[in-house]
């Protein structure tokens, strides 16, 4: 069993890699080369980006495993109809979707941590406000048209 440093001893490599699971850095390593291409299309106009970012979605969706790619494609359908504002972009290797630039909402697969269902997930930045207390993500295992009509109305109310 590792033990914690004492005060004023650095942590080793090792010790730093044992705090997050491989699921997790894995995430962090997508994200920093998310970063390295946002940083490469600098010089693009908006609409370029965008439809880079989107490409970026669509092929992080298509690798998925089915049951995911499933669920992941028809999310990414009810996003774009009920909030065409918002701009789709990978985050931490999943699919996001963004006003100016912060996350509104994403798409976690099952296969992404190992759980049992995929989630959307809702930022700080959706409106879902209701009291002091309210679900930030949701479990997936299929969507019907009753889940489906209501993550469109989840994703109408997030972007206000």
């Amino acid at each position: 069993m590792p033990t914690k440093p004492s005060a004023g001893t650095a942590d080793t490599t090792a010790e730093r890699q044992e705090t997050f699971t491989a699921e997790e850095r894995a995430a962090m390593k997508a994200h920093a080369q998310e970063r390295k291409k946002a940083a490469a299309r600098r010089g693009l106009s908006r609409a370029e980006k965008e439809a880079a970012a989107e490409q970026d979605v669509l092929a992080k969706i298509a690798e998925l495993p089915e049951a995911d790619r499933v669920l992941a494609e028809r999310v990414h359908h009810l996003v774009k109809a009920a909030a065409p504002d918002l701009t789709p972009k990978l985050w931490y290797g999943m699919p996001a979707y963004a006003r100016d630039g912060k996350v509104v909402c994403h798409f976690q697969s099952a296969q992404k941590f190992g759980t049992r269902y995929a989630t959307l997930g809702f930022s700080d930045q959706a409106a879902l406000d209701d009291g002091v207390m309210w679900p930030t993500a949701y479990a997936l295992k299929e969507l019907t048209p009753a889940e489906e009509e209501r993550i469109s109305a989840l994703v109408k109310r997030a972007v206000g």
